[in-house]
């Protein structure tokens, strides 16, 4: 019998250590995933390559600026692909594309009857979607400022309120926002909230456009 039940630790023993072997083996996967998204071997695309795995091994929102059409999204997916919420969803918001006054609701969700045209089963937001991953916000500079609230409020607090909804449901997220607007600036001028800026830029990747590659 005591052998039977050595035996038998023995072997959860080394299922554990099998386990903890082929997780590392996926994460080191994960890196080189997140890294190959980026094509490029110019000194400037390394950079780039480099702050993707550091922010990677993190949870801390990040900032990616830089001109149209440098590739903020691929940056922000091979940031997504590489960390430890691989494995769940990557939701991507282009915030320019939603009128603002359908923000909430696409963001937030509804309950049924929320409103006119609602769907009668209510409908989950992209933060809900995005449970246990990585949600997108490109072009955030362009969010007005009342929007720029709500969504502070979301980050702060890791609850939304669905539109028609009477409690707040608990969102489980890792933020990156994107733009190619100078937010600095923008805060200078009172059209993007301070508070909110460094929210979202705890971490800062900048996609170099083709003349800095």
């Amino acid at each position: 019998m005591f052998n039977q039940t050595s035996k038998v630790l023995e072997l959860n023993r080394r299922i554990d250590q099998l386990n903890g072997e082929v997780q590392y083996l996926q994460e080191q996967l994960n890196i080189v995933k997140g890294g190959a998204e980026i094509v490029g071997n110019s000194e400037a695309i390394a950079s780039v390559k480099k702050e993707v795995l550091q922010a990677a091994k993190t949870n801390v929102s990040v900032l990616i600026t830089g001109e149209s059409g440098t590739g903020k999204e691929v940056i922000a997916y091979a940031v997504h692909s590489a960390s430890n919420r691989a494995k769940k969803p990557f939701i991507r918001v282009n915030c320019a594309a939603i009128p603002s006054e359908l923000f909430e609701s696409e963001l937030f969700g509804y309950e049924k009857g929320a409103f006119t045209g609602a769907h009668t089963k209510g409908k989950p937001g992209k933060f809900e979607l995005a449970r246990g991953g990585t949600i997108f916000l490109d072009e955030i500079g362009e969010l007005p400022l009342p929007l720029q609230a709500k969504l502070l409020r979301v980050i702060q607090e890791r609850t939304i309120d669905r539109l028609g909804g009477t409690r707040p449901v608990e969102v489980d997220f890792r933020l990156i926002a994107a733009t190619n607007r100078n937010l600095l600036e923008m805060v200078r001028k009172e059209l993007f909230r301070m508070d909110l800026y460094f929210r979202i830029d705890v971490f800062e990747i900048h996609a170099p456009s083709l003349r800095e590659i």
